[in-house]
This record gives C-alpha cells, sequence and structure tokens, in this order.
C-alpha cells in the first residue's frame, strides 16, 4: 500500500548526531591545498638546502683559515725557539763579559792601592808600615811611628789621598825605651767606590 500525505507539514526525521569536529570540505575552487602545502615544503626545504650549503662553504673556509693559522703558530714557535736560544747564549757571553770585567778590575785594584799607600806614607815622616791587608772594601794598616803626632799625620794624608773615604785608629800603644819611644798603631780605611 502507497500512503501519500496530505498534509502540508512533513514529518520530523530523526535528528543528526553533531560532531564536536568537522572535516574541512576540499572544494575545487582554486589550486588544491595539498598542493600549495607540498609547494611550501619543497620551497621550504630548498631553502634549508642553500642555507645547508653556506654554512658547509663557511665551514670549509674557517678550516682552511684554522690550518694556516695553525701551520703559522708553529712557525712562530720555531722562531720563538730561535729567539730564546739566541738570548741564552746572550746572556752566557754577557756573563762571561761581566766576569772577565771583574777579573780585571780586581786584578788592577792592588797596583793603585799600594801605589796610594806608598805615596802617603812617603809624605808623612816618621811612620813605617809593619803589614797591610786588603779585605776588599776596607784595607787595615799596622805601622810604628815616631809619635802621635806622625800617626794622626798619617790618617789625614789617607784621607786626603781620594782612595779612602774613612780612616779611623783602631789600635795605639806607646812602646820603647825613655831613649827611643814608638808608637805602634792599627788603622782601617774604608775604600771610596770607584
Amino acid at each position: 500500500m502507497i500512503r501519500i500525505n496530505l498534509l502540508a507539514t512533513a514529518k520530523p526525521k530523526k535528528a543528526k548526531k553533531t560532531r564536536l569536529f568537522t572535516m574541512p570540505q576540499l572544494t575545487t575552487d582554486g589550486p588544491s591545498p595539498v598542493i600549495a602545502g607540498l609547494a611550501i615544503v619543497v620551497v621550504a626545504g630548498a631553502g634549508l638546502y642553500l642555507y645547508y650549503l653556506k654554512l658547509q662553504s663557511t665551514h670549509e673556509k674557517l678550516q682552511v683559515a684554522l690550518s694556516e693559522a695553525t701551520k703559522s703558530i708553529a712557525s712562530m714557535n720555531k722562531v720563538k725557539q730561535a729567539y730564546l736560544e739566541r738570548q741564552k747564549e746572550f746572556d752566557a757571553f754577557k756573563r762571561r763579559f761581566d766576569i772577565i770585567d771583574q777579573l780585571r778590575a780586581s786584578q788592577a785594584s792592588p797596583v793603585p792601592l799600594l801605589a796610594s799607600v806608598s805615596d802617603t806614607v812617603d809624605k808623612t815622616d816618621g811612620v813605617w808600615l809593619l803589614s797591610m791587608k786588603d779585605d776588599g772594601a776596607s784595607v787595615s794598616l799596622d805601622g810604628v811611628a815616631l809619635g802621635p803626632n806622625a800617626v794622626a799625620r798619617l790618617m789625614t794624608n789617607l784621607r786626603t789621598s781620594g782612595y779612602f773615604k774613612n780612616v779611623q785608629l783602631h789600635e795605639t800603644v806607646q812602646e820603647g825605651t825613655q831613649k827611643m819611644q814608638t808608637f805602634s798603631f792599627s788603622l782601617l780605611c774604608e775604600k771610596t767606590k770607584a
């Protein structure tokens, strides 16, 4: 049997279930989103590849510069080593020359000292030297004089000789008999620095 509804209202249909998320409908208007997405991925991949090539080129240039710098450092180390060796040789020669100069100075030192003391004693009457000891910075003189004035004149003459800066009377002792009196003396003379 066939039923025909003559009433103008339609029978309500069962309600469709609504989804929370609906898939977008692909339209055929314009470019396809899939193709557009693929195009974007291809362009991004090409850009990343070009960036990679640029980084690779920069890396190779830096490696070449690093190897050149390493070679330069190695050659500079050789130059530095040669310089240090020459410096050691120079220092050794300088020490040798200083020792030679010091030996020459100490070798010539007794001659002016003896000449100065000899001239000073010759200028002073009534004084005889018994011993002389050179201690480097000072000289000790032991002798005999006819009187205390002769010892004082010797001390003054030693000071004015220019070879001694300080002359000190260390000891004086009166000796002898009533006819002939002598004075034994000991002087300490500090040398001037030449």
